[in-house]
């Protein structure tokens, strides 16, 4: 297929024949519109990298696929959705309660790590930590000027207001996306996410230098972003960062898995789980989310050949999820 040729929807479907895809009918053809040859097909035919590709036979198995992967997504958004505002906000409340203030120069002063506070001895370590803290207020600044610009009223408030010249930190945190949020956390003192990091419930044991806080949020970002930007999930495609050793010390321990790695979407699952019970939710809720994630997943193997199965589906993916009912 030439890459500046037009096909129409018939012909992409002759084309799909043509390569061993077997589609045909109005339904399916509708299913090709809908879900598109490009975003559809060319983005679920292969498995996490591109030479990795899945041996469907049918377009049935195809749409199964993509399916599957919506459902996902809808299953883990309201999820995302909690752990972000909650992790925000109890952040935020510590903070506030260490610098007795809601000001944001407070923060940067008190608990950004700088020069100045720097517990490192090493003069180059001091100056890395310096130009975080100055980025941090650059990245800081430029999401604030950002949402002045599209009239935000969490932020036009204290500017377009006689008695306010400061945006508190709270109004900051409602508008920092998680990756900028995760950022924030990365600069502050080894103190500072320290008690965030025990206000969660993080076993610190796990995480001597206190990364954990941060790390887990990035993680969490990466599959957050996939899910609001509809790319695909359910083959981790969407992972940016290689776990350091205590993100998958931590879980391992917590959870009473004998391996994480990031690599499937059931590992992300089993993180999401353990924020969820960090932040006190229900044992049946926490429980209700792992039966319908493995309720999905029993639906869409019915609906494709074993073929596909054993490349889509991790081979261990129902016992990791007993073990996980079972620790919950």
């Amino acid at each position: 297929m030439s890459k500046t040729e037009y096909k129409s929807t018939n012909q992409l479907m002759r084309h799909l024949r043509d390569n061993g895809i077997d589609i045909s009918g109005k339904l399916q053809k509708q299913q090709l519109i809908n879900t598109g040859y490009f975003h559809g097909y060319k983005g679920y035919r292969f498995f996490g990298e591109s030479y990795n590709k899945i041996p469907f036979v049918s377009y049935k198995e195809i749409n199964a696929t993509i399916q599957y992967d919506t459902k996902l997504k809808s299953l883990l958004y309201g999820k995302m959705m909690f752990i972000e505002t909650a992790f925000k906000n109890i952040a935020l409340n510590t903070i506030m309660e260490e610098i007795g203030s809601s000001s944001i120069y407070d923060m940067y002063d008190k608990v950004v790590s700088s020069y100045k506070n720097s517990e490192e001895l090493s003069e180059d370590i001091k100056k890395k930590l310096q130009a975080n803290k100055l980025n941090l207020q650059g990245s800081i600044q430029n999401s604030i000027a950002a949402a002045y610009r599209r009239d935000n009223p969490k932020i036009t408030h204290f500017y377009n207001t006689v008695n306010y010249n400061e945006v508190p930190i709270w109004a900051v945190f409602e508008i920092l996306t998680m990756g900028d949020f995760g950022h924030l956390l990365s600069c502050l003192t080894k103190d500072m996410r320290k008690k965030i990091s025990r206000r969660i419930g993080i076993n610190l044991s796990c995480d001597t230098n206190c990364t954990l806080v941060y790390k887990y949020v990035y993680a969490l970002k990466d599959l957050r972003n996939a899910i609001a930007h509809n790319d695909v999930v359910y083959d981790t495609r969407f992972r940016k960062m290689d776990p350091s050793r205590p993100m998958k010390q931590c879980l391992i321990l917590e959870m009473g898995l004998p391996y994480i790695n990031f690599k499937t979407i059931g590992d992300y699952i089993i993180l999401v789980c353990y924020c969820l019970k960090l932040l006190k939710v229900t044992k049946t809720e926490i429980k209700l989310f792992v039966r319908e994630f493995e309720k999905i997943t029993k639906e869409y193997e019915k609906m494709v050949n074993a073929e596909v199965t054993s490349v889509t589906i991790h081979s261990d993916l129902n016992l990791r999820m007993e073990i996980l009912k079972k620790t919950i």
